[in-house]
């Protein structure tokens, strides 16, 4: 069974798909270490009709969110719904758009990071810069536009809203890095001397799915929206002592 604290809010559903709010914690499906309590488990127990939908290992899951990403998810209940949704998802026709809290601040209220992303031959993820010594190159895209800038401790942040043209794996967090905007709580792309600061004690990655658009099989476009969850909300409204909006 699932912790309560970690259960998805269902926030539509008909009989082609739901749309849920993940929590931050909850790992979408079993990786080679076989975990259990995922959203996968969860959708089984609910949605058992959803076991023959899509691939096996992972019913009705048209895309994911990392673990420590709260927000936003479409889930498949038919097998036409599962395919007019990857569909959409490889024409790049589904429109998401996540809220970030970084660290410093882009170098432009609005732009675009327009960097391929391949794996060093360690299997490490990273943008491409030189590409003798990357494997697996892909294209990604990603527009960013600031919200909002604040300053604590004479250290600079920025909230952003982001939208991802492509689906790499982790590529926010990677493109947001390589500007020099690692994302507030990501202790995986955190470069080390930003480790120690206080906004980093959030115990999660400051990163939410907050829009979502598609077309159903009816061709109607249909929206979703996520405000933030309260613990991110809590953390903007307070923030550690001397920050500020500038």
């Amino acid at each position: 069974m699932i912790d309560i604290l970690l259960k998805p809010n269902i926030i539509y559903k008909d009989n082609d798909f739901l749309v849920i709010e993940k929590p931050a914690g909850l790992l979408v499906h079993p990786t080679k270490y076989q975990e259990e309590n995922t959203l996968v488990d969860w959708l089984l127990e609910e949605f058992p009709e959803i076991k023959d939908v899509g691939g096996k290992e992972r019913p009705g899951i048209v895309h994911r969110l990392d673990r420590e990403v709260s927000g936003l998810m479409a889930v498949a209940k038919t097998q036409a719904a599962y395919e007019h949704l990857v569909k959409q998802f490889t024409q790049n026709q589904i429109k998401k758009e996540y809220t970030a809290l970084v660290h410093g601040q882009p170098p432009r209220e609005k732009g675009t990071i327009d960097l391929p992303i391949g794996r060093t031959k360690k299997g490490k993820l990273v943008v491409v810069q030189s590409r003798k010594k990357i494997k697996l190159e892909k294209p990604a895209i990603t527009e960013y536009e600031i919200i909002k800038k604040f300053s604590i401790f004479n250290f600079q942040f920025s909230l952003l809203k982001v939208r991802p043209l492509t689906g790499r794996t982790h590529q926010i967090r990677i493109h947001l890095k390589s500007i020099g905007c690692p994302i507030v709580g990501d202790l995986k792309y955190l470069p080390k001397h930003l480790r120690n600061q206080e906004t980093d004690k959030l115990n999660r990655i400051f990163l939410h799915a907050s829009y979502l658009g598609f077309y159903d099989l009816n061709g109607h476009w249909r929206e979703f929206k996520s405000e933030l969850p309260v613990e991110l909300t809590n953390f903007l409204n307070n923030p550690p002592a001397g920050g500020k909006e500038i």
